[in-house]
């Protein structure tokens, strides 16, 4: 399967476009990417980012698609169904994925063969930057952007999804949906995990 990684927000919180922020000597993203890359069930890794910031991505040796529609991460994830195909698809900014995870949920995919296999905490709160979607899942979605509705989770409940429950799983694997908003993230990841 192949690995979307969206990297077309703002990052206002952060001040600067903080994927390319250099952490331990290398981009953030790539941390995100390297991780990604050794789960047995991914082929490939393509950033997906917004208009304007193509060149800049390009510049780390993968292939680069753009999401036209810039409207958050629906847009992201609909750029990339669109021109991929099925994807796993993980925000830019979780470098703690776990391969073994994105592995399972991609196993979990392929078996019961859902438009999405998203994460969900016992709350109800759903991890949908961290999922495996179908093509199919593109006439959903594009239904809710057309109606100016932009929430992923929304689009998801209107699915067939797959739900994995988080709790069941192995408490390791929860470092997975840490993701860096601000710079004081980075010095969690320092202390909190092998980044």
């Amino acid at each position: 399967m192949i690995a979307a990684v969206l990297a077309g927000g703002k990052a206002r919180r952060f001040g600067g476009e903080k994927l390319l922020y250099k952490v331990s000597g290398k981009p953030l993203i790539l941390h995100t990417i390297g991780r990604v890359l050794r789960a047995e069930k991914i082929e490939e890794v393509v950033i997906v980012t917004s208009r304007g910031k193509q060149e800049i991505f390009e510049k780390l040796g993968f292939r680069v698609i753009t999401d036209e529609l810039e409207v958050g991460p629906a847009g992201g994830v609909y750029a990339a169904l669109h021109k991929l195909g099925d994807a796993f698809v993980i925000a830019g900014d979780m470098p703690l994925v776990q391969p073994e995870f994105v592995d399972y949920i991609v196993e979990k995919f392929h078996k019961l063969k859902p438009h999405v296999c998203v994460p969900k905490w016992e709350n109800g709160y759903l991890e949908p930057l961290h999922a495996a979607y179908s093509k199919s899942f593109l006439e959903i979605l594009e239904k809710q952007i057309a109606k100016g509705r932009y929430m992923l989770n929304e689009a998801i409940r209107l699915s067939k999804p797959c739900y994995i429950k988080i709790e069941t799983l192995p408490e390791a694997w929860r470092e997975s949906f840490f993701n860096v908003n601000t710079k004081s993230d980075l010095k969690k990841i320092k202390g909190f995990s092998r980044v």
